[in-house]
């Protein structure tokens, strides 16, 4: 008899430890879905105009969006494009990417993934992460980069820095072909 009492004892304390380690395991993954991140607005195939004193800097182009107002970012992925516009509203530049996020408080764009930027003066740069400052009138990229001129020039460095049209711009560390 006690060793019948002791062996349900031992299977009911087998058991309310099942039932507590499920019902953590349900408390852990509410607590999970609680810290993922979600956005306050989705789009699909968005436009955006970004503009600076009513004049029209950029626009901006991607298959899906999501915007986190907590943070003031916008995050744009699948398909990005970037078309950049001078202060006389004429058209300067455009820049693919995969990813494009923004920063609402300043107007910082950072593209992210297989950057291209070609400006229409005939300059291509290829980067892994390019960050447009519309408040500093300056496009920088920190890394890896490839630039071809419109003479067929190719040129590689580590950072790059430009003006927003791409016509003013400095690479460090270069190395390169020039076709003169």
């Amino acid at each position: 008899m006690i060793k019948s009492a002791g062996i349900t004892f031992l299977l009911a304390i087998t058991l309310i430890s099942v039932m507590t380690n499920c019902d953590s395991t349900i408390t852990n993954e509410r607590q999970f879905n609680e810290q993922i991140i979600r956005p306050d607005h989705e789009s699909w195939d968005v436009k955006i105009t970004v503009t600076s004193f009513g004049k029209r800097r950029a626009e901006i182009k991607a298959d899906h969006l999501e915007k986190f107002n907590d943070k003031n970012v916008i995050s744009l992925d699948k398909n990005v494009i970037v078309d950049f516009y001078d202060s006389e509203g004429k058209h300067t530049s455009r820049l693919t990417a995969e990813k494009t996020e923004i920063n609402e408080r300043n107007n910082f764009l950072q593209a992210i993934g297989n950057v291209v930027a070609k400006s229409d003066s005939g300059v291509t740069l290829y980067s892994d992460t390019l960050t447009w400052d519309d408040t500093n009138k300056k496009i920088f990229a920190p890394g890896y980069v490839m630039i071809t001129t419109a003479n067929q020039d190719t040129l590689y460095g580590n950072g790059f820095e430009s003006d927003l049209n791409i016509e003013r711009w400095k690479i460090l560390n270069p190395h390169g072909v020039a076709n003169r």
